[in-house]
C-alpha cells in the first residue's frame, strides 16, 4: 500500500500554487473563482508528461488566495512597510509581490507559527529562484512583516 503525500507537503504544495495562482490573476483576466478552480481541478495531483504535481491542501490554499485577494491593500501596506522606501511592491518583481501577499494572506489569517510562515515561502523563493538573492531578501522582509502581524510570537 502506497502511502499518500503528508499534510506538510501538501502545505507546502498549496503554498506554491497560491503564489501561482495570485502571480496568473495578475497576469490575466481570470477572476478569483476561475483560477481557484483551475488549479484544485487540474494542477492539485495532476500528472503532466509523466510527472505527478503534488497534491495540494485545498484548505490552506484557499484561505491564502481568498485573504490576498480580500485584504490585498492591508497586506501590500504591510508589505511597503518591510520594503526599503524607494522599492515600493508595485515596483518588485511579480513573483516575489505574489509570494508576499500569500505569506502576508497566511500571516494575517492563517494559524501556522510565523517562523514556519516565513521559513516555508523563503523555500517557495528558492523554487522561482534557484540561483538569486531573492530567498535571503524574502525572508528580510518576511521577518518585519511577521513582526509586524504578529508581534506576540517574537
Amino acid at each position: 500500500m502506497t502511502k499518500g503525500p503528508d499534510k506538510r507537503q501538501m502545505k507546502s504544495a498549496a503554498r506554491l500554487y497560491a503564489v501561482q495562482a495570485l502571480f496568473q490573476m495578475e497576469h490575466s483576466a481570470l477572476t478569483l473563482d476561475a483560477v481557484r478552480d483551475e488549479f484544485e481541478t487540474h494542477r492539485f495531483g495532476a500528472v503532466y508528461e509523466g510527472e505527478e504535481l503534488a497534491e495540494g491542501d485545498v484548505k490552506l490554499f484557499r484561505l491564502v488566495l481568498e485573504t490576498a485577494v480580500s485584504d490585498q491593500a492591508p497586506i501590500d501596506q504591510m508589505t511597503d512597510r518591510a520594503l526599503v522606501a524607494k522599492w515600493p511592491i508595485d515596483r518588485i518583481d511579480p513573483t516575489l509581490r505574489a509570494l508576499f501577499r500569500a505569506a502576508g494572506a497566511e500571516l494575517v489569517k492563517g494559524d501556522a507559527p510565523p517562523k514556519v510562515v516565513i521559513n516555508e515561502y523563503v523555500d517557495v523563493a528558492k523554487a522561482f529562484f534557484p540561483e538569486g538573492r531573492e530567498p535571503k531578501f524574502v525572508n528580510a522582509v518576511l521577518d518585519h512583516m511577521a513582526r509586524e502581524a504578529k508581534p506576540e510570537a517574537f
